[in-house]
């Protein structure tokens, strides 16, 4: 009787065994699933557009070389709508109805700071390529929340460099009525002020809501303020609609130093073509030309080959995450989400923009804007040059981790 259910239990832990290493064995088998959330509709959809290009032309390049821990990559992408709440619903869809195995996007500020308490939950990292605000990487900073894109702390370091040199004193702001535009113009604000003391910071400023159509009121009161700079942080639809508005009123007439924070976004350039003036300043957070390396040289000839325009850094962005996922998923050994997402923490990885870093101790990659004038037009790509091109290096605008509020 001992001998017979001894092996009836070898039979049943062999039978186990064959069934565990099968379901391992198809595990291994099934593709790896990134989830995006990115703006898809509305004023700003371009920018979800050039962002899943970037996503595909990554994840296909990967497939065609072995995949990642021997098995192809798949994504699954939802539209935020710029809203936090339909950005938590879409992350929570991926996650638990889609079984994603990572989590990247989020185009708005606003939208990041709404999500970014909801991500531990989801036991899964998000990458955020694209959103701005430090408070993600600053005060509400997580173990799941990472960026690898520039922020707006980095930009507008950059941007007050730009404009101390300038000899513009009296500066003012347009920009969107959220975290973005508020943000862009209090860090520029601090960072102008150290690097010229004599610099004023008008009380007079601009924040039309974010999906404003008519611009004219608020370009009309900046012009009769009589500023000697403008600091513009505008994007998508939004600053497309402004600028063909201001042309219209004469705005670009003035004696005005005007910066762009984002707006050599070729999603802008793209729709604007030679209604772009000549001689602004624009800023972003990568330019296709402005980085010699092979992996850029080799994503900006792939990126024109297959969808025969220039990558904007929305499109950079998304192509580095997943290549940033595949490193951390093979540094980890693993698809599981904690495992990854503690894999990921200073973990260095080639980029379009040469190699990063997501530094330990806050999860934001040391890297620093693209700043030039609008020069003459592209005719390769039909968008208007960089000219004066000015590449910030990431350590010289990163604050140091003590600096940012983050507590890991």
């Amino acid at each position: 009787m001992a001998s017979t259910a001894i092996r009836r239990m070898a039979v049943a832990a062999l039978a186990a065994a064959g069934i565990v290493g099968s379901m391992a064995a198809q595990a291994a088998e099934d593709p790896i699933k990134l989830g995006a959330v990115y703006i898809r509709s509305g004023s700003a959809s371009s920018y979800g557009a050039f962002a899943e290009q970037g996503m595909k032309l990554a994840i296909e390049q990967i497939n065609d070389n072995g995949g990642v821990l021997g098995r192809q990559l798949e994504y699954e992408i939802e539209d935020s709508q710029g809203n936090s709440g339909t950005a938590i619903q879409a992350m929570r869809k991926l996650v638990y109805q889609e079984n994603v195995d990572a989590l990247m996007g989020i185009d708005s500020s606003g939208v990041a700071q709404g999500v970014a308490s909801t991500v531990p939950q989801l036991q899964t990292p998000l990458i955020i390529t694209h959103a701005a605000t430090p408070d993600v990487t600053g005060k509400m900073c997580n173990d799941y929340v990472y960026r690898l894109s520039v922020n707006i702390v980095q930009n507008m370091r950059g941007a007050a460099e730009i404009a101390a040199d300038s000899g513009a004193k009296r500066w003012t702001t347009i920009g969107p009525d959220y975290a973005f535009g508020r943000q862009s113009w209090d860090f520029f604000g601090q960072a102008l002020k150290e690097k010229n003391p004599d610099a004023e910071l008008m009380s007079e400023t601009a924040f039309p809501r974010f999906g404003a159509e008519e611009f004219t009121p608020f370009i009309n009161s900046i012009m009769d303020a009589d500023p000697d700079g403008v600091l513009i942080s505008l994007w998508g639809g939004d600053l497309v609609n402004f600028v063909r508005q201001a042309s219209d009123l004469g705005f670009f007439d003035q004696d005005m130093e005007i910066m762009f924070t984002v707006g050599a976004a070729t999603e802008v350039l793209d729709a604007l073509g030679e209604q772009m003036p000549e001689g602004v300043w624009l800023g972003t957070r990568y330019w296709f030309d402005a980085y010699d390396n092979p992996t850029n040289r080799d994503f900006v000839a792939a990126y024109k080959e297959r969808y025969d325009k220039a990558p904007s850094y929305n499109a950079e962005g998304a192509y580095a995450a997943v290549y940033a996922y595949k490193a951390a998923m093979e540094k980890a050994g693993t698809t599981d989400g904690p495992k990854v997402a503690e894999a990921l923490s200073g973990m260095s990885f080639d980029s379009p923009m040469g190699e990063i870093t997501f530094r330990a101790g806050d999860h934001q990659t040391l890297v620093g804007p693209t700043w030039g004038k609008a020069g003459p037009m592209d005719d390769e790509f039909g968008i208007r040059s960089l000219t004066d091109v000015h590449v910030f290096d990431g350590k010289d605008v990163t604050p140091a981790v003590e600096e940012t509020g983050c507590s890991l």
